[in-house]
């Protein structure tokens, strides 16, 4: 279970309180206005900007003053983070040890999320020789041999086309469903979270809002939703 207790965030004028709940394995979209905090959340949770107060709590461990690379998630940005200097093996090898001294068996692992994500028998090709579609595989392949049990997404799959990006977005639940990962998506797609989210936050009015029905929520808007969406 994932709990942001009372927390606030502040940056200049900006302002986001959240005070809300998450249960675990949940698939949970973020969506709102621009400039309403959706990434910025995520980098709350991540551990990548401090909450001006409150806590960060996984299965009733607070989380808010550890470094991201000590909290139990993975993230994926719309980039994908991959190293254009190493191979693809070795990007997806990052997840297992940030040296790269990988073991026969840890190679073995490699190969294997690999072919879990479609990828067979690329490993010793560039992230710069594949498609965008096929980066974001990669990146997907890490995740989950890093196996923690919290996942989020800030629109990872944002430039690609709308066939491709539900193709990834079914892998994602497919490889969220596998591991019994808690998925936290942005989007600013309505199309993107009733795929994969059957329940979504809403950040509007400086608030983030406890998760609803996404499809409850999406046919009866309130205002700030509404406005956003055109509706």
């Amino acid at each position: 279970m994932l709990q942001l207790e009372n927390v606030t965030v502040t940056q200049d004028d900006f302002r986001l309180a959240a005070d809300l709940t998450i249960r675990e394995g949940a698939r949970v979209a973020v969506i709102g206005p621009s400039g309403a905090g959706k990434s910025t959340l995520l980098s709350v949770i991540a551990g990548f900007y401090p909450p001006a107060s409150g806590r960060v709590l996984w299965q009733d461990r607070d989380l808010t003053d550890l470094p991201p690379g000590d909290r139990p998630l993975s993230i994926l940005f719309q980039d994908q983070n991959l190293f254009p200097h190493l191979t693809v093996a070795e990007n997806v090898g990052l997840g297992i040890r940030s040296d790269l001294r990988l073991s026969p068996e840890d190679r073995g692992r490699v190969a294997e999320a690999l072919e879990r994500v479609g990828l067979s028998g690329m490993g010793d090709r560039r992230p710069g020789t594949l498609s965008g579609g096929q980066q974001s595989r990669v990146a997907l392949a890490r995740v989950l041999l890093r196996a923690r049990p919290l996942m989020l997404l800030d629109e990872p799959f944002d430039a690609l086309g709308p066939a491709l990006r539900a193709e990834m977005l079914d892998l994602v639940a497919e490889i969220a469903g596998a591991m019994g990962a808690t998925v936290l998506m942005v989007s600013h797609n309505p199309a993107d979270a009733l795929r994969i989210a059957p329940e979504t936050i809403l950040l509007a009015d400086g608030r983030a809002h406890p998760p609803r029905g996404t499809a409850e929520l999406l046919e009866n808007p309130p205002p700030a939703l509404a406005a956003y969406l055109g509706k």
